[in-house]
């Protein structure tokens, strides 16, 4: 009786001992006898100690901090790039079996990946195309990451450092370039006025008094202020005419 009692205790432990548990979010990659057997899926499974092992993996979303990565465009300007890398495991086995350290190796590869990119594209494409850069490094890494088991979703540049002399040549021709268009728009309107005042002079020569209606209604605008002096020019001719006007009468 004690023995079975014993035999009961002893196989309950191996029973719970052998129970291996997987979760939603991971999958189980099952060796028996150092062979693959097969990838295990959430729950509770049974495996035999010894004869069979089996390692997790994490089939979650993962981010990749690509660090700053020095580089050359192909016009000759040295750059400084990081990014964040998005993938998840699509294949279990794969991972585990085809890569030592899938998330070292990924990281790795986008890393030089994103320097061969930099390099082949030129300083403006780099600075104005980041989303189709990235897209790029993406279907690059993700067909390599392939064999691997990996499914990259996602590759966003973070930063693109220049060097100090290059931000301020920058500064200067997006300065240079505010002024052009700030000429050309002033140009624009004094050639309106221009235009403005050339009808406005057609119609007023063309109308018998609005001249004269004009100016008096500038003469008025002007005498709102008491602090203003106006001057009439008087032409020549015309005191010459009183004068002979006033000898003709004495």
């Amino acid at each position: 009786m004690d023995f079975f009692i014993v035999l009961l205790v002893f196989v309950f432990i191996f029973f719970l001992s052998s129970l291996k548990q997987i979760n939603q979010y991971e999958r189980g990659v099952k060796f028996t006898m150092g062979r693959f057997s097969s990838v295990m899926n959430p729950g509770w499974k049974f495996l035999w100690p010894i004869f069979q092992t089996y390692k997790k993996v994490d089939i979650r979303v993962k981010a990749v901090d690509v660090p700053d990565q020095r580089a050359i465009t192909r016009d000759n300007v040295p750059v400084t790039v990081n990014a964040v890398l998005y993938y998840k495991i699509s294949d279990a086995s794969k991972a585990i079996i085809e890569v030592e350290n899938f998330y070292y190796a990924v990281s790795q590869y986008a890393q030089t990946t994103m320097r061969n990119i930099v390099g082949e594209t030129s300083l403006d494409e780099l600075l104005t195309n980041r989303d189709q850069i990235a897209e790029r490094i993406r279907e690059i890494v993700d067909k390599e990451t392939d064999a691997w088991g990996l499914k990259v979703n996602n590759v966003e540049l973070k930063d693109i450092i220049l060097p100090e002399s290059m931000e301020r040549t920058i500064a200067k021709q997006a300065e240079a370039e505010r002024e052009k268009r700030a000429v050309i728009i002033n140009a624009q309107g004094e050639l309106a006025a221009a235009e403005n005042l050339s009808n406005a002079a057609k119609i007023l020569s063309s109308s018998d008094g609005a001249l004269h209606l004009r100016t008096l209604q500038s003469i008025n605008d002007i005498s709102s202020d008491q602090s203003n002096t106006i001057v009439f020019v008087t032409p020549v001719e015309i005191l010459k005419a009183f004068e002979s006007f006033k000898n003709k009468k004495d």
